[in-house]
């Protein structure tokens, strides 16, 4: 062994041409190399790929790589060729291949060409293939992406459960098993499960020093995409989403304002992806969009920023997309657009899955939400779920907490209650529990543990849910409590926690983060945080009154507040830039929009304003299936509810839509639908309220002003008539 080791380095600058191993690498080669079963948690970047493709050129026999994703393997196998001159030196052996082909690996196989042997999981688990095998020198099994064997990991993939059984049948060699986010639950999971628990571990700090982790508001997010990736222009970029139409629409938006993007999902043929992919590894676009069908192996060291459009599942699935950025040690921005309405939309999905499973899902989602919310050091926060100690006060700016950190406190006081609520109900509760015995909620499990009898019941009554949250967050990441994954969160006293009862220490934490939850189209109260120019928005304010009363319609029906704000955010100066702002379609732009321009022409000139191009964007036609469907059966006169039904909707849901399309300065006519319920004299009284007495448009105010008489949706629905009719 000792002759390996002395030469590892010269056949490292040999086959991959690098001068030194970097972290832990060299190490597990050599443990690998002994005969060893070898575990390795390694940062993405951080050259796991070598850890097993040295070995298996130095080795006889063949490797067998197990991989999740066709894509990951052609990208390891192409990368092998390029040190090697023989062509056979890798393949894949998976059901993408033709007959001639697979003929040709096999042969190489056979002939001991074949250095690495790439296979998905379902295809070492055939009987064939585990036959075939069985005639050939292997000389060590490796699993990349080994988490997606745990139920606890961010990517559990049933398959990769049958693992060790298809290896003890082949003929037990070494395992070396790899990934780059691993929990300690996930990390136990995997060794028992590969029946490994003598492996040689190496696990290297999760802390990517260059990455800079970032929470925005989502708010107005298409826009706010465009702006931030236009600050990269011909630089490398991913964009994640979590729907397949979402990449479509954010890939299109960015190609229409200049920026070379494609999407990527696994709705498109996988020519199509193996093309997109290749296109970027190429740097013939610089943005890929996508799901996270996208990245898990791909070697692209410099990707500069990933942004997230939806917060993900799990911290593993953040942490490892985030990892893609900064990969060569150089600039990575860490973007997340984050919504609560996101995490219950996820939760929604889980309700359909069995129960052990929802568990799961949800206690992931809320260690997700967990870091989205925290005011402290993200990267602490995160660190510290992966079980790793990050000592620094703050991550030297590092994140958004840390470089605009909120103001302190001695959370002293508030922590002990916390504590002794844990201790005496003998780590029973999660952190909602604890909250609702300090709020003293009594729910029926409080109830059946006695603890709504203790002394801290109704105690912190006077502050929120998101204050004590922060606290608890806080305290476990400094190791007062422990959350046990297992039992789904419940939180336990830990020997410092027991201390801190006995002799209360200062304990100085940041005041709870408020993120600005709102949905993409911004309301008016957002609106108003995001306009930049108040006293522009002011006199667009003041010229809307007057534009109102001089049509003689209310001044909702001209632009709503949320459009007159990103007026004065972006400074539109013609009709093309005015319709893209939202609420302003084609329709109302001609109507109302030409003394608007007018003013804020003049402004611009009067006030010497720099207008950057960053500023103006360009939106896509919406093309909309639902919406082209809505005004269509409008036109043939269909019953609504007819309509929602057709496309899985609630008629609320249905209304919201109809609402936007009406917004944006579309016509349609529902009178068909309204002379099905209501009278005549009704929607005459109801739509004169909208058009003489109603400054708002407000719902409320209509169901009070008429005493109850019309429900909310009748109200509903006669503002939509008055809208189409009036404001458009």
């Amino acid at each position: 062994m000792a002759e390996v080791t002395l030469s590892a380095t010269d056949h490292l600058k040999r086959f991959f041409g690098f001068d030194k191993f970097k972290g832990n690498q060299e190490p597990i080669i050599e443990s690998l190399m002994n005969g060893e079963d070898t575990f390795v948690i390694m940062p993405t970047g951080g050259g796991k790929s070598l850890c097993y493709q040295l070995p298996a050129l130095l080795a006889e026999g063949t490797a067998i790589v197990i991989s999740p994703l066709i894509a990951l393997m052609k990208n390891q196998v192409d990368s092998m060729r390029g040190i090697s001159t023989e062509y056979g030196i890798a393949h894949v052996l998976n059901s993408s291949l033709t007959k001639r082909e697979v003929i040709q690996v096999k042969e190489d196989l056979v002939n001991g060409v074949t250095k690495l042997l790439y296979v998905a999981p379902e295809s070492l688990n055939k009987d064939e293939n585990i036959e075939f095998l069985q005639s050939i020198q292997i000389s060590f099994f490796a699993i990349d992406e080994a988490h997606c064997i745990s139920e606890w990991g961010h990517d559990f993939r049933p398959e990769y459960r049958n693992l060790r059984a298809a290896i003890n049948k082949i003929g037990r060699k070494p395992v070396i098993g790899l990934t780059a986010t691993a929990t300690p639950k996930v990390q136990s999971d995997i060794l028992k499960t590969l029946g490994m628990e003598n492996a040689r571990v190496f696990k290297s700090s999760f802390n990517r020093a260059n990455l800079y982790y970032e929470i925005r508001p989502k708010v107005n997010i298409e826009k706010e995409i465009i702006k931030y990736v236009k600050k990269f222009p011909g630089k490398s970029g991913i964009i994640y989403c979590l729907s397949r139409q979402k990449v479509e629409d954010i890939a299109q938006a960015l190609q229409v304002n200049g920026i070379k993007a494609l999407p990527y999902h696994a709705g498109l043929d996988a020519n199509t992806r193996a093309r997109h992919q290749d296109q970027f590894l190429m740097e013939d676009v610089d943005v890929i969009v996508a799901t996270i069908a996208f990245g898990m192996g791909i070697d692209k060291p410099d990707v500069r920023f990933v942004i997230h459009h939806d917060m993900p599942k799990s911290l593993e699935s953040y942490y490892q997309e985030t990892g893609r950025a900064g990969r060569d040690g150089g600039e990575g921005n860490c973007i997340t657009f984050f919504s609560a309405k996101d995490i219950e939309k996820l939760e929604k999905f889980l309700s359909k899955k069995p129960v052990a499973e929802q568990e799961i899902g949800k206690q992931l989602l809320q260690e997700a939400l967990g870091y989205a919310e925290t005011s402290m050091c993200r990267r602490k926060f995160l660190l510290h779920y992966f079980g790793e100690y990050y000592s620094d006060e703050n991550c030297n700016s590092m994140c958004d907490n840390c470089r605009h950190p909120r103001k302190k406190f001695d959370a002293q006081e508030y922590l002990v209650p916390i504590l002794e609520i844990v201790k005496e109900t003998h780590d029973r509760f999660k952190g909602p529990e604890v909250i609702n015995i300090l709020q003293g909620k009594a729910t029926s499990r409080i109830k059946a543990q006695r603890a709504d009898e203790g002394e801290h019941f109704g105690q912190g009554a006077e502050h929120g849910e998101p204050f004590w949250d922060n606290i608890i967050r806080q305290a476990v990441v400094s190791g007062y409590m422990s959350k046990n994954i297992e039992t789904y969160g419940v939180l336990s006293l830990t020997d410092k926690g027991r201390k801190f009862i006995e002799n209360p220490v200062e304990f100085i934490i940041s005041e709870e983060h408020e993120i600005t939850d709102d949905s993409e189209d911004a309301s008016s109260a957002s609106g108003r945080a995001t306009a930049l120019d108040q006293t522009l928005f002011n006199m667009l304010k003041d010229l809307t009154r007057k534009e109102a009363k001089r049509k003689n319609v209310p001044p909702y029906a001209v632009f709503q507040e949320n459009s007159l704000a990103e007026m004065a955010t972006h400074y539109p100066i013609n009709m093309d830039e005015l319709k893209n702002i939202s609420g302003v379609g084609e329709g109302k732009a001609k109507k109302f929009g030409e003394p608007f321009l007018q003013i804020i022409n003049k402004y611009i000139e009067d006030n010497n304003i720099d207008r950057s191009m960053e500023m103006v964007f360009k939106s896509v036609a919406n093309k909309s299936a639902i919406k082209v469907y809505i005004i269509q059966s409008t036109d043939r006169k269909i019953p609504l509810p007819d309509i929602a039904a057709a496309k899985g909707l609630k008629i609320d849901e249905l209304l919201n839509e109809m609402e936007m399309i009406v917004n944006s300065g579309t016509r349609f006519n529902i009178d068909y639908y309204l002379k099905d319920i209501l009278d005549e004299d009704s929607i005459e009284e109801i739509f004169d309220y909208f058009l003489e007495d109603s400054e708002t448009g407000d719902l409320i105010e209509a169901y009070h002003e008429f005493d109850g008489d019309y429900t909310e949706e009748e109200l509903r629905l006669v503002r939509l008539k008055f809208m189409s009719e009036i404001a458009n």
